[in-house]
């Protein structure tokens, strides 16, 4: 056989030998590839469960392909923030990015694992439709198969009206309608600049810039897609600086069916981290969650008692239009639980959750964390603080009555919420450390080693202040507080169950000793007004400057509650509305309701401290039935 004849040979076998194996791999990538006539008839269905822990059902999630919008009734403004933000290519590709998945396969290659994708609004689409959420390279190319597919059947304004009548915006909004009507209250056809750049900001992560819930970072994350459009010559300089100024005013919710609805939100934002939206809203799950429904009932009934009150007093003070607020939040102090929670006044109203996501100053319910670690390190009840002026870099504490006495035990100085004693304390200690510990009891929003720390400066959410103070009746261990149990799957398979994260924060003994000092409070100190609740309880009450926050933290051996009423605005709840008289009503209102039929139970009695009755100005023991009794560990019992 001749040379030439032996080479054309060769070069069809391996022609037809790389085409095969082409053939092959294109076959294998989209055997299971679903058919793009499914997009006609996609209609997510099945009905997901959210019940409490006493089996009774909370809320019901679910999809329906409702109010489809036509891309000619979205406005331009919709289309040009989406492009802009996701995709700017989007009408000159044919469904993939290549210079972007180039980039993306040299940033794999670097870091020697998927890390990055690089999706067009079309692969987003596919992925959102077909495909799981999987990071794998097969995944992204069968993401690139379908892509295609899409753009040779549909038009790109058809493939831009799919994605936004599909994609998911948080909140359980799915597509642009829905969001439109979510978020602002209107249709998409309504949408104004501001808006449409939000809503092209939440695709990327819906759980985390959802208005609803971070209303702040929502507005940065808008900004910057109001800066890329400028950039791009998509809206003037002046069009920037007018809307990048404008504020986001939640619409009032519509009246629906659910119980508990600031927990029910609450436990969504958990479970989308947790299980993801799609299986959430679409996958028939039955959600358990830790709210007990009797709590909750009392909880809010406090509330709306608590507030009823406070507003009357405020406009009998000439307060100008009076709007006091609350939040409320209950924890299971052995498995950190939540029990009941409660946001706001009236869900209907504003769907913001002050318990959780609104960040204000604790006040004086902050000192129960510095005098704690003081107590573990080194201090007892009797240890001698000086209520005298002092000044920290210009900075001059003041006590409340405006009035100094001179040398006083840390016990009374906690129990009547002294001021300066407590500066003085923060700075004996170091506020570097406080802030350590802080965290470690479960105050994980950004708070700084100031002097003013010490009197509860810094802002912080009810529920993390809250879950601190359950360190203190559970012997020295922080439990994350957490809303969901166990998710099953509809044929009753269990597919997530929550792990506490359990971390120990400081010793039983201390524990106890601190847990001893707020029952002071509440017997002897600010806390007064609960001292006739007939079981054992502790607390701390907060108030902030001008009265604009007042707090009351508590718990009994079993509960710890937090109660926070203010104004939105940030101005007063009117002269002496302090933590004691504007917050503790309503922790005393729910804790009577919910201990009145349960087993008495004790606070946590360690082997090593011991119980002395002391002078409550100079620390020292008395005999008989003289000064206060407070525990000790036995190797600090003072003569």
């Amino acid at each position: 056989m001749k040379t030439g004849k032996i080479v054309k040979i060769t070069a069809v076998v391996l022609t037809a030998i790389v085409f095969g194996a082409a053939a092959g791999v294109v076959i294998g990538l989209t055997r299971d590839l679903p058919q793009i006539r499914m997009l006609e008839s996609f209609s997510p269905s099945a009905v997901s469960r959210i019940y409490s822990s006493d089996n009774v059902l909370l809320a019901e999630l679910y999809i329906e392909k409702r109010n489809p919008i036509s891309i000619d009734m979205v406005p331009d403004t919709v289309k040009t923030a989406l492009i802009t933000t996701e995709d700017r290519q989007f009408y000159r590709h044919s469904g993939i990015d290549l210079k972007g998945i180039a980039r993306a396969i040299i940033s794999n290659i670097r870091s020697g694992r998927y890390v990055e994708g690089a999706s067009t609004l079309t692969q987003q689409l596919s992925k959102t439709l077909f495909l799981t959420p999987e990071k794998s390279l097969q995944r992204k190319l069968r993401e690139a198969f379908l892509a295609f597919q899409l753009e040779r059947r549909y038009t790109k304004d058809e493939i831009l009206e799919l994605y936004l009548n599909q994609v998911y915006f948080g909140s359980g909004a799915y597509g642009i309608q829905m969001a439109a009507q979510k978020y602002f209250g209107k249709s998409a056809s309504e949408l104004d600049l501001g808006e449409s750049a939000l809503l092209a900001a939440m695709p990327k992560a819906p759980s985390v810039y959802s208005p609803l819930v971070n209303p702040e970072l929502a507005i940065k994350r808008r900004n910057i897609v109001l800066a890329q459009m400028r950039n791009t010559g998509a809206i003037t300089d002046e069009t920037y600086e007018a809307v990048t100024n404008t504020d986001y005013t939640a619409p009032v919710a519509k009246s629906n069916a659910r119980k508990a609805p600031y927990f029910v939100d609450f436990v969504i934002r958990e479970m989308e981290n947790a299980v993801g939206s799609t299986a959430l809203y679409k996958g028939g799950l039955t959600i358990h969650t830790t709210l007990n429904y009797r709590m909750q009932q009392a909880a809010e009934k406090a509330i709306e008692s608590g507030l009823d009150s406070l507003a009357g007093r405020m406009s009998a003070k000439g307060i100008p239009d009076p709007r006091p607020e609350g939040a409320f939040v209950a924890i299971d102090v052995k498995t950190g639980g939540i029990l009941a929670m409660v946001g706001g006044r009236n869900y209907h109203e504003s769907m913001f959750n002050r318990a959780v996501d609104a960040r204000r100053q604790a006040g004086s319910a902050f000192k129960t964390i510095v005098y704690a670690y003081a107590i573990e390190h080194g201090f007892n009840q009797a240890s001698l603080l000086i209520d005298a002026p002092v000044s920290y870099n210009g900075w001059q504490p003041r006590n409340f009555s405006d009035t100094y006495d001179g040398e006083m035990t840390l016990r009374k100085s906690l129990v009547d919420s002294k001021n300066i004693p407590s500066a003085r304390l923060l700075q004996a200690v170091g506020p570097s450390a406080v802030v350590d510990f802080a965290g470690a009891c479960g105050i994980t929003s950004p708070i700084l080693p100031y002097p003013s720390l010490a009197l509860g400066a810094f802002e912080v959410p009810l529920l993390e202040l809250t879950s601190a103070y359950t360190v203190f009746p559970n012997r020295g261990i922080h439990i994350k507080p957490y809303g969901a149990t166990a998710v099953t799957a509809p044929d009753g398979r269990r597919i997530w169950k929550n792990t506490s994260e359990k971390k120990f924060v400081m010793s039983r003994a201390g524990a106890a000793i601190i847990t001893d000092v707020l029952r002071g409070a509440v017997t002897e100190g600010t806390g007064k007004g609960a001292r006739d609740i007939d079981r054992p309880v502790a607390g701390k009450t907060g108030t902030t400057n001008a009265f604009r926050d007042a707090l009351f933290i508590g718990f009994s051996p079993d509960i710890a509650a937090g109660v926070w009423t203010g104004q939105d605005n940030f101005t007063t709840l009117g002269p002496f509305e302090t933590g004691s008289r504007a917050a503790l009503p309503i922790w005393k209102h729910f804790m009577e309701e919910v201990l009145r039929d349960q087993p008495i139970t004790f606070f946590d009695l360690p082997d090593d401290v011991v119980e002395i009755r002391i002078d409550p100005i100079n620390g020292n023991r008395v005999s008989g039935s003289g000064g206060v009794s407070a525990l000790f560990r036995k190797n600090e019992i003072p003569e």
